[in-house]
């Protein structure tokens, strides 16, 4: 059984983030923020003139620390909270989830046949300290014409995600060029969640 210095919390519901950590080896459990549909622990909401760097650092640190302050009101052992965050950036627009199939139908149609950036914060709190970093990855669509667009989104697919696509899933066959973290666009850039592990002490090969 690992011990308490190799287990963490995902503050995250995400199954793509689930998936990547136990990739890595990363011992975790699930601690969620939300409690009800109608409950929102963190603001998402871009504040003004953010850039998209600034807005995915300070949301995945506001998911860890939250997450780490929830922790502390419940009587479970204390390990790292982990926090990530994922935008879309096209023209300078932050691209969040679609909120239905038009609004995903609306952001591939912004997407295809150019490049677009993925940014990525991740954030670790434990014990008063909390640290996040940052990966921004350069994606490249082909063109797409709007039957191919209307197909993908009937799918179902990208309605739970950044930018209304999953680069894991049907959306790889837009993809043209990636330039960068390829498990950054999934929504958990391992390089830099390695990092932050091994400066708070978790060793992910002893």
């Amino acid at each position: 059984m690992p011990n308490i210095a190799s287990r963490i919390y995902l503050a995250s519901r995400s199954p793509r983030r689930r998936e990547l950590l136990r990739q890595i080896g990363v011992h975790y459990e699930m601690l969620l923020l939300r409690e009800s549909a109608d409950r929102e622990d963190v603001d998402e909401t871009p504040l003004p003139d953010e850039s998209s760097v600034a807005y995915v650092e300070r949301i995945a640190y506001t998911k860890a620390t939250t997450g780490w302050a929830r922790l502390m009101q419940r009587s479970i052992p204390r390990y790292p909270v982990l926090g990530a965050d994922t935008s879309v950036v096209v023209d300078n627009q932050i691209l969040g989830k679609p909120v239905n199939s038009q609004a995903a139908c609306d952001m591939l149609r912004k997407l295809a046949g150019r490049s677009h950036e993925v940014v990525t914060g991740v954030a670790l709190a434990y014990e008063g300290r909390c640290e996040a970093l940052v990966s921004t990855s350069i994606v490249t669509f082909r063109p797409m014409d709007e039957a191919e667009v209307r197909a993908y989104v009937s799918t179902g697919e990208p309605l739970d995600k950044a930018g209304g696509y999953a680069i894991q899933g049907r959306a790889a066959s837009f993809v043209t060029h990636l330039a960068g973290s390829y498990s950054g666009v999934m929504g958990l850039p391992l390089f830099e969640t390695a990092q932050l592990l091994e400066r708070f002490g978790i060793k992910l090969f002893e």
